[in-house]
């Protein structure tokens, strides 16, 4: 525990020589105009699939507050509107969340879901935040953080010691190294950039679709900026008020139901993977698992490592962002336990959970959550705190915990004061969709955004499990969206659900059989394309 404190006086030590304050945080902003950004030099991203594909870096302010001072850059890529300049609709600035994922994807891939006839009326914007992925730099605090086997998530393993000082080390690590940047890259901070996206294109409104983390991104931008706004979506809701340590006990109370959910479908289909007739019994053999490979991990590759107990829990718990996932979880299960064969294992976690070369959005993720709020500091208060959510949700709760417990030494936590307070005032109607079982955004959150948006209109997903719910040919929601893109059309219904759209299909229970493809090719680090059924994006942790 020495050890613990010492790091964490180190790193405060850093955040008091690099001059960061509550009074630099990135509420404040120079009161003229000029705001210290550069402009966009559009050229071709020599896309093969998508040749019209144009890419650009943009100059920002670290700080703006102080537009004068240091500057990063923004990688930003656009797909032009196709359609008469009269028919045009402007710039749709697109974020599937993270905190941090790439946005490079999904111009191409938002526009070609939609009918073109609307679609090619849009400038179709995608960026990667400040500090992550191409933009300039990409922060890196520690490339092998999640290297395998790391140690168990169970407190009762009696890891916690080796979780502490790996979650306090990082929290230094990246201010060692980071100091001058991580307190700048809040979501206020990447709402600001967006306006400098919006100067830069000349336009004088701006269109937004974000999902996950990016609906607290698009609604932070809307409540700086509302007069730039012109319409705006809203996809699978971070609720505007709650801290992300309690927003995090909400994720686990869910992720549970999500298992439960996938441990009575796994029961129903004993015929196909011979685990059980009840979800008891399929929770059973996840457990028996999960034991043996404590014991036994079994190698990685083509990761580096090996598959511990995390590195199987990390595995799984995507099943409750995607539940087209479930057919190769319960082939895992069961071609572990009834055929003693580990290679469906190790593909799941190569396809799934494999870390990257570096730690990939963790620094951004890190740097947007434990900045917003002040984090509990009290390890005592976590242990008793989390055993008590553990006890009802243990599929997760401890998984989840150790993947924030840097914001328990991160040095500039609370700078912001708290997140942004949403109130909608001069804001157009916004689109809002939510699923009623997402894990990692949960319904409650839908609402509350609701609430705060005076005119939003609520599309709700009865049953529905997808995190990100738009895109996966359910035509009730996308169709509602395509209307308001066309011409700001809005569901006519009132009260608090504007409209309902039934969830999809159950997956048909299948023995996923070894593909050498992915033994080979793919692994969680380059992520699995938007086509993929299986793909995950936007994952708030």
């Amino acid at each position: 525990m020495r050890k613990i404190i010492a790091l964490l006086s180190a790193a405060a030590a850093v955040a008091a020589l690099s001059g960061v304050s509550a009074g630099t945080a990135s509420g404040a902003v120079a009161s003229h105009e000029d705001t210290g950004q550069g402009k966009l030099a559009w050229s071709s991203c020599n896309d093969t699939t998508t040749p019209a594909l144009q890419c650009a870096m943009l100059e920002v302010p670290v700080d703006y507050a102080h537009p004068q001072g240091r500057k990063i850059k923004i990688k930003v890529n656009r797909l032009p509107a196709t359609a008469p300049k009269d028919k045009q609709q402007g710039p749709i600035l697109l974020n599937p969340g993270g905190p941090g994922d790439s946005g490079l994807w999904m111009p191409a891939y938002i526009a070609g879901q939609i009918p073109q006839d609307v679609a090619s009326t849009y400038d179709w914007i995608g960026f990667d935040p400040r500090g992550t992925n191409a933009s300039e730099p990409h922060v890196v605090c520690d490339a092998h953080y999640f290297d395998g086997a790391r140690p168990d998530y169970q407190v009762s393993q009696g890891t916690s010691k080796a979780w502490l000082g790996k979650a306090a080390g990082y929290a230094a690590d990246c201010a060692a190294d980071w100091s001058w940047l991580l307190p700048h890259m809040t979501t206020v901070d990447s709402a600001r950039d967006m306006d400098s996206i919006r100067r830069a294109l000349g336009t004088p409104k701006i269109n937004f679709y974000g999902g996950s983390w990016g609906t607290s991104l698009g609604s932070t931008y809307g409540q700086l900026f509302p007069s730039h706004v012109r319409r705006m979506v809203l996809d699978s809701i971070v609720g505007p008020t709650i801290s992300w340590y309690d927003h995090n006990i909400l994720q686990d109370k869910e992720h549970q139901r999500r298992f439960d959910a996938f441990a009575a479908w796994t029961a129903k289909a004993d015929s196909v993977y011979h685990l059980g007739k009840d979800a008891a019994a399929v929770k059973k053999a996840y457990d028996q698992v999960e034991s043996a490979l404590r014991t036994n991990p079994v190698a990685a590759a083509p990761a580096p490592g090996k598959i511990g107990p995390a590195e199987f829990e990390d595995t799984f718990y995507g099943g409750g962002y995607n539940f087209l996932r479930w057919p190769r979880m319960a082939t895992v299960l069961s071609a572990y336990l009834t055929q003693h064969d580990t290679q469906p294992l190790n593909i799941a976690y190569n396809k799934y959970a494999a870390p990257g070369s570096d730690d990939g959005t963790f620094p951004a993720y890190n740097a947007a959550q434990c900045t917003e709020n002040a984090w509990p500091r009290d390890w005592e208060f976590w242990k008793k705190d989390q055993a008590k959510v553990n006890a009802e949700a243990p599929f997760y709760t401890y998984n989840n915990m150790w993947y924030n417990a840097a914001c328990m030494f991160w040095p500039y936590q609370g700078n912001q004061g708290g997140r942004m307070k949403i109130t909608g005032k001069g804001l157009p109607p916004v689109l809002l969709f939510q699923a009623t079982e997402d894990a990692a955004t949960p319904y409650e959150g839908g609402l509350a955004m609701h609430a705060a948006l005076p005119g939003s209109k609520l599309v709700v997903q009865n049953g529905g499990s997808f995190h990100e719910i738009l895109f996966h040919g359910n035509a009730c929601l996308d169709d509602t969206f395509t209307s308001y893109l066309r011409d700001g059309s809005l569901p006519k219904g009132k009260g608090r659900i504007a409209k309902t759209c039934a969830p999809e299909s159950d997956p048909t229970p299948v023995y996923v059989t070894p593909s050498p493809a992915l033994t080979a090719k793919h692994t969680a680090a380059t992520p699995l394309p938007p086509t993929d059924p299986e793909a995950v994006h936007g994952v708030l942790r």
